[in-house]
């Protein structure tokens, strides 16, 4: 039982990692998801405020619940001109 999880740009940076897995059943939502790596990496809390995230190819809000199965991925916010 897993979630697959994926960071972009800067916070991959921050973190070191790219994809993981991490165990299912050790998570309730994407917030609890994200704290767990900021115990481990604590440059990521900068990012927390304005940080988008998606569950399953789909932007999603942090309170989202997740599965078994699901893939969570995070991205710093994006600009451009």
């Amino acid at each position: 039982m897993s979630i697959r999880v994926l960071f972009f740009a800067s916070l991959a940076d921050i973190t070191g990692i790219r994809e993981t897995l991490v165990d299912a059943s050790a998570f309730a939502d994407i917030e609890s998801i994200f704290a767990g790596f900021t115990r481990q990496f604590p440059k990521l809390e900068a990012h927390h405020v304005s940080m988008l995230c998606a569950l399953n190819s789909e932007f999603a809000r942090l309170d989202a619940p997740v599965e078994d199965g699901d893939e969570v991925a995070f991205f710093p916010p994006v600009s451009g001109g």
